[in-house]
Order: C-alpha cells, then structure tokens, then sequence
C-alpha cells in the first residue's frame, strides 16, 4: 500500500525545480522531477504520480501541450495539476482552467502558498462521496450526478476539473440561496487555503464557459457572491 504521495515538478529552472522538490519532500511526498515537457511524459509514461506541478513556459514542448496530452488520454486525465507560470493576466488563468489545470499558482510566489494548495488538491482527489452525496442534482439544463462524478448540459457530458466539479455541486446543492465567495472557496480548494477571491472568480468564468446554455444559471450576486437561480429569478 502506498502512503507518500508522489508529486512530479516540471519546471525548467533548476534551482526552482529543486527547490519546490526539497520543500515537498520536508512535507512527506515523494517527488520526482522533469526539465521539460518531453522528459515529464516519459516519466509519467512509467509512473503516473498523484499529482503534477507543470511549469507553463518551458522549451520545445510547453506545459499547456503537456497538460493537453495528459488530459486527453483516459490513464492520466484525472490527475491535478497545478500550472506554474509568470502569466498573471486574468485571460491567462481563463485558458490554464479551460485546459483542465486545477490550479494556477503565479510566480513569485509563496512556497506556504503552494504547499497548502497542493496539500488541498491531494485530500479532494483521495477523498470518496458519502452515502448522502450518492445522488443526482439537477436544475435547468444541467445535471451532475455526484457519486459518477459527470456532469451533462442538455444531456450532453462536459468535463470539468474536480475544483471546477466542487464549485458547481456547492452551487446547486444550495438550491437557488447565496454562496459568498469565502464559502465557495471553502468547497472547491478546501479550508485554510490563501487566495483571494479573484480566484473563485476566475474559476467561476472557465466554469461558465463550459455550461454553454446552463452558464445563465450562475449568477452573480453583485457584492455579495454567486447563486444557482433560474435566469429570470436574477436579483
């Protein structure tokens, strides 16, 4: 039975790769490292590691192409991923989330910071619906069923990111009542975690851009947060 983690760190500069990889392993997780995108598939193609941390900007093949091919393929599609990149642009996030990323941490940034967001990522991904949970949610054009862990608009399966997967379950299971952008964080990246709430908003955009006709449901409660509502209960 396996109990560390383990954890591949893609990233291209090395005092950085190494770093991030010794205070990881301070933490209890094994981890395994990669100079580039080439070098982490191959590895990945040996041991799929429980989860990724990939640098976006890397040379010959780019992190978003990695994250492409890991999302594609059935084997590896699950696995978190936590984009690393200079990129700070709202749009950048959007296209990281669109991707399938997880999380999208901004460099410089705080190793604490990483930490508990990669801590955070390995208790959602290990973690197994309850017996309450067991069910489906539906509302409108979409619906989620929660032990299968799919989600379909108008019938149809879109795939969603387990964060993306969290925000939405706490939106809807709320039945039209207001979620703060603090509790919404709560559900989707867990307790104790540091961001701020441009987070949970960027999230909310990559999500609403793959409801397609269930994205008029989440609505901004201006001030306040989000609420799952009917479009013509907006207030």
């Amino acid at each position: 039975m396996k109990l560390a983690k383990t954890i591949l760190i893609v990233e291209d500069e090395t005092d950085l790769r190494e770093l991030i990889g010794y205070n990881l392993e301070r933490e209890g997780y094994i981890c395994h490292l990669a100079a580039d995108g080439v070098e982490a598939l191959t590895k990945i193609t040996k041991e799929i590691p429980d989860l990724v941390i990939l640098d976006r900007m890397m040379p010959n093949t780019s992190g978003d192409e990695v994250l492409a091919k890991l999302k594609r393929d059935d084997s590896t599609s699950s696995i978190p991923v936590v984009l690393l990149t200079a990129k700070a642009d709202e749009s950048d996030e959007l296209v990281g989330f669109a991707m399938g990323a997880d999380d999208y941490v901004t460099k410089p940034f705080s190793m604490k910071t990483l930490i508990a967001r990669v801590g955070a990522l390995l208790r959602r991904s290990q973690s197994s619906p309850t017996p309450s949970d067991a069910k489906i949610l539906t509302s409108g054009p979409v619906a989620m069923d929660v032990e299968r862990h799919t989600v379909t608009v108008l019938e149809v399966p879109i795939a969603l990111t387990s964060t993306e997967f969290r925000l939405l379950k706490a939106l809807m299971a709320a039945e039209g009542r207001l979620r703060t952008r603090d509790q919404l964080i709560g559900a989707a990246l867990g307790p104790n975690v540091a961001v701020v709430d441009r987070t949970i908003d960027v999230h909310v955009a990559a999500l609403r851009k793959k409801l397609g006709e269930g994205a008029s449901w989440m609505q901004t409660i201006r001030g306040a947060g989000y609420a799952w509502r009917t479009p013509t209960d907006a207030g």
